[in-house]
């Protein structure tokens, strides 16, 4: 097999998992993103989408890498 076959042929194999790997980074810093603006909100806000001033900071004191859902336990996920 020629070097230049073998490369495409690696370069093929390795394309996923860097699209995933750059999904993820793309994610992370949406997550980074939208839990800027939540503690941004104001009272009125935060009362909109049903959840309290607290649940916004613990929200947006995540780390980036943490995309996980809040644990079931928020009330705010069931409404």
């Amino acid at each position: 097999m020629s070097s230049t076959i073998l490369t495409r042929h690696v370069a093929q194999r390795l394309r996923p998992a860097g699209s995933e790997w750059l999904g993820w980074l793309f994610a992370a810093l949406r997550a980074m993103e939208t839990r800027r603006y939540l503690v941004e909100m104001d009272a009125r806000m935060l009362k909109d989408i049903g959840i309290t001033r607290s649940e916004a900071v613990e929200e947006a004191n995540r780390a980036p890498w943490d995309l996980a859902p809040m644990a079931p336990h928020a009330p705010w996920m069931w409404r």
